[in-house]
């Protein structure tokens, strides 16, 4: 049995590699005789061999040029002038509207009537331009020094016409139209009646009015130049009257009663 081992065991210590520098020796002499070492040499060498790349020269790098605009620094002069100038003085200033002052509640009430009259009339006013047109009719022949002479009302206000051939002249107690009445709705209403008839331009108008307000004043004299047209022409009584320049407008202001404070209104109630 110790026979057989032993040659086992000296083939063994054959085959093991030599360590420590026997082992470098063999290496060596693998390599003298001509044997091929392993292609893939260590990581840490390889790291220490310098490669070709490394070996050439670096590349140029292109400089780029980089124009930095620089902030031209103010003057010391402008910027005393900024120094000096009051912050806020180019700013316009604001128009601050004073407060209207407080209205009772009849007061409110009672402009808010006369803004939705106002406003009535004047609708009335533009329709009735919208719908009138000038009569195609030639205006009557009237004998030169002749006048035709009306009388004109509305609520308290009396106009006396009187029409004469002319050019289209408008006087009122003396002062032209536009004078005695200054708005445009006044200065409409009163040439009205001539407009529609074609006799404006051709007639001279003399009125004397007095009572009443102006509006007032404006209806009276309206009434008194379409009566006095139909004097001129009988003709024109028909188309007149279907405009309602001949009707007398007897709406008037409702008189007070006893216990109200106005036609209508009845006093504030107090419970306590």
């Amino acid at each position: 049995m110790a026979d057989e081992n032993t040659p086992d065991e000296t083939t063994e210590e054959q085959t093991a590699p030599p360590a420590g520098p026997a082992a470098e020796e063999d290496t060596s002499s693998s390599q003298a005789a001509g044997e091929s070492p392993d292609p893939t040499p260590p990581a840490e060498a390889a790291a220490e061999e310098p490669t070709a790349e490394s070996t050439e020269a670096p590349a140029t790098e292109e400089v780029v040029e980089v124009e930095v605009e620089v902030e031209e620094k103010p003057e010391p002069a402008a910027a005393e002038k900024k120094k000096d100038v009051i912050p806020g003085a180019d700013l316009e200033p604001i128009a601050v509207e004073p407060e209207a002052p407080q209205l009772s509640a009849e007061e409110r009430a009672r402009l808010e009537a006369e803004e939705e009259e106002r406003a009535s009339r004047e609708a009335a006013l533009a329709a009735a331009e919208a719908e009138s047109e000038t009569a195609s009719r030639a205006p009557a022949k009237m004998e030169s020094g002749s006048r035709y002479l009306a009388t004109g009302k509305r609520k308290r206000s009396i106009a006396r016409v009187t029409l004469v051939p002319g050019d289209g002249k408008f006087e009122i107690n003396k002062r032209s139209l536009e004078e005695f009445f200054p708005r445009p709705l006044h200065q409409t209403m009163a040439r009205q009646p001539l407009a529609v008839s074609g006799y404006e331009g051709n007639v001279d108008v003399r009125v004397r009015v007095h009572g009443g307000g102006v509006s007032g004043q404006a209806g009276a004299v309206r009434h008194g130049v379409a009566r006095a047209l139909t004097e001129i022409d009988a003709e024109l009584r028909g188309d007149l009257k279907r405009r309602g320049y001949l009707t007398r407008d007897a709406r008037v202001k409702e008189r007070r009663k006893a216990g109200f404070k106005k036609a209508r209104k009845k006093p504030q109630f107090s419970k306590r």
